[in-house]
């Protein structure tokens, strides 16, 4: 139906008679003249409908935005000064021989180049939001990279494999999507949370090296970067370490934006232990391009009396760290204050204590808080001290449990940083290593894996894993970028004892174990090799890389953050007859007293 695609009519087609087709992007009439600017994916050209063909002028006239039309034309030079030099077709414009109208279109919801559009209308007309340049680019961009770390694994011997989508419920850190199984009554699928044991036991069955650009559901709570349903490159290999494992992956990484952004990553990523980076920046994922960083200050406030310090600082898995705002952070308004008081109370914590540094040199009285006379004079100088304060800087106190004081002060450093302008410019990859083997469930005090339970411990002496699993490190690595967890993985377990192990630590007694994982516990003991792998967040990654705020906009077809479509209104009821089909009874829902 088309000689050519509306963006690639240049002046190379100069005289040439072209059949294009596309959508109206805007329709002007100046004054027995019309233009029409017609749209496809490649991009927009200016056609040109004159009288010298009454009938085509006709019909021009009635066109509308978002009409779909095939036009047949000549290519011509734009008269002098006219010329577009913001378009790839400026140069040229198209006069109108002959005119299809393919589909009328009644007025769209919203206007296709406004900048600031209600995300609600844009999912539930998605088809119309898709046509928006902005959309295509993204999503043309998300081909380009799947086919880039395509051809990167290929070359490198990897093989695609596809894994079950309906497979068995384990537990993998969030909630199941369930389906019933119509032909087994009252027993489930449920939907993979990732290909985890799947890709384990094809190295088991010596594939050596796997990969897969698979979709994984999960029932959890939404934010910007989380859908319930989301895509990963999700990789394995045999008989590599977490060091060669990591080297492939950041050549991977590298090879991807050099030919995707042209842009030149470092040769060698940074690395960080967990404590490490849990110490410096209150997260495991730091954003290492705004320079704040925390000062543990526990110790120094051992013996201060004032009690939001006292209890941290006595308390075992309390901390007190600080945060110094540099360049000028003393000009900070009350309000100012205010309003980030207000946002470290979104993470758990109580409070904001503060010391402005007005001047320095003038001891306690260059300094303004309320806090301060609660502080002895050795406390304030160790204070300024250990974090090196300038006049000028505001400091920032944590006081509360660890984990609070940790993503209270950890998010607080990436809004300053951003509302204060230090953010640099540029990519900072950064690998995480040497995460906790466990953590404690804060309610049950149960043991949890960090990462899962499938991970690989530090160590081989299964005694001392029992005796000893908080201080034990894993082989688990995550890769970050500009403080957003793209890439996680480890050298999984492949001996049968030390799995099993790790399951008792979890509280997954055997018979559990081998309800659940029986089949994962089997094949271990036909030849298990040493493996490891890694899965990327493709959809985060894209998000990052082609500059959007949020996962939802280089997805296609992306759920609202409460895990709806508006678009399709799914989820939705289902008939009576389906239910009875899967041995489904619906229990009545609670009348609202209102």
């Amino acid at each position: 139906m088309r000689s050519h695609y509306c963006g690639f009519v240049d002046t190379r087609l100069l005289d040439q008679e072209v059949t294009l087709c596309g959508w109206v992007n805007r329709r002007r009439d100046h004054g027995g003249v019309i233009f029409i600017d017609l749209r496809d994916r490649e991009g927009l050209v200016q056609v040109v409908f004159d009288p010298d063909t009454p009938e085509v002028f006709a019909l021009a006239e009635r066109v509308r935005s978002e009409y779909v039309l095939q036009v047949r034309g000549k290519v011509r030079k734009r008269p002098a000064g006219t010329e577009n030099a913001e378009l790839k077709t400026g140069q040229i414009e198209v006069l109108g021989l002959a005119l299809e109208v393919l589909n009328s279109a009644e007025t769209p919801p919203f206007q296709l180049d406004e900048d600031e559009l209600n995300e609600e209308v844009r999912l539930r007309y998605r088809y119309i939001d898709l046509r928006r340049p902005v959309m295509q680019t993204r999503l043309r961009m998300r081909t380009q990279i799947s086919q880039t770390l395509r051809r990167f694994l290929d070359e490198q011997g990897f093989l695609d494999v596809e894994t079950p989508m309906l497979t068995k419920a384990t537990p993998e850190g969030a909630r199941d999507y369930l389906v019933p199984s119509r032909t087994h009554p009252g027993d489930f699928f449920a939907l993979p949370q990732s290909p985890q044991l799947f890709k384990q036991l094809l190295m088991m069955g010596g594939l050596d090296r796997y990969y897969q650009i698979v979709r994984c559901f999960r029932d959890e709570d939404l934010r910007a970067d989380r859908q319930p349903e989301f895509t990963q490159l999700d990789i394995e290999t045999s008989f590599m370490d977490e060091a060669a494992i990591m080297g492939l992956m950041e050549q991977m990484i590298r090879d991807l934006f050099a030919k995707v952004l042209n842009v030149a990553l470092p040769a060698t990523f940074a690395r960080m232990s967990y404590a490490e980076a849990m110490h410096r920046f209150g997260s495991d994922k730091p954003d290492l391009r705004i320079p704040l960083e925390l000062t543990e200050l526990t110790d120094a406030m051992q013996g201060v009396e004032f009690k939001v310090f006292a209890g941290p600082a006595t308390d075992p898995q309390g901390r007190i760290a600080a945060l110094r705002v540099p360049q000028g952070g003393h000009k900070l308004s009350r309000k100012d204050i205010d309003d980030y008081t207000q946002f470290v109370g979104r993470y758990g914590a109580k409070g904001l204590a503060y010391i402005k540094v007005n001047q320095l040199d003038q001891g306690r009285d260059g300094l303004q808080s309320p806090i301060l006379k609660f502080l002895p004079d050795t406390v304030v100088v160790e204070i300024l001290n250990r974090t090196q304060a300038q006049e000028g800087d505001l400091i920032f106190f944590g006081a509360d449990k660890a984990h609070v004081v940790n993503d209270a002060l950890g998010a607080l450093r990436i809004k300053v940083g951003v509302d204060l302008g230090l953010q640099e410019r540029g990519w900072r990859p950064l690998w995480v290593v040497d995460f906790p083997m466990f953590e404690r469930d804060p309610q049950s005090q149960r043991l949890m894996a960090l990462h899962h339970p499938f991970t690989a411990p530090r160590i081989d002496d299964i005694e001392q894993l029992q005796n000893d699993p908080l201080n034990i490190v894993s082989r688990a690595y995550d890769m970050v970028l500009n403080g957003t967890e793209i890439g996680g993985g480890s050298v999984r377990i492949h001996r049968t004892a030390m799995q099993a192990a790790v399951f008792g630590l979890l509280g997954i007694g055997e018979q559990e174990a081998e309800e659940k994982f029986g089949f994962l516990l089997n094949a271990l003991r036909y030849g298990c090799p040493p493996h490891g792998g890694i899965a990327f967040g493709l959809d985060r990654l894209v998000m990052l890389m082609s500059g959007a705020q949020s996962i939802r906009d280089v997805m296609a077809f992306p759920k609202t953050q409460t895990a709806s479509c508006p678009l399709t209104q799914a989820p939705a009821p289902v008939s009576e007859a389906q239910l009875k089909e899967l041995n489904i009874r619906l229990a009545p829902r609670a009348v609202n007293p209102s």
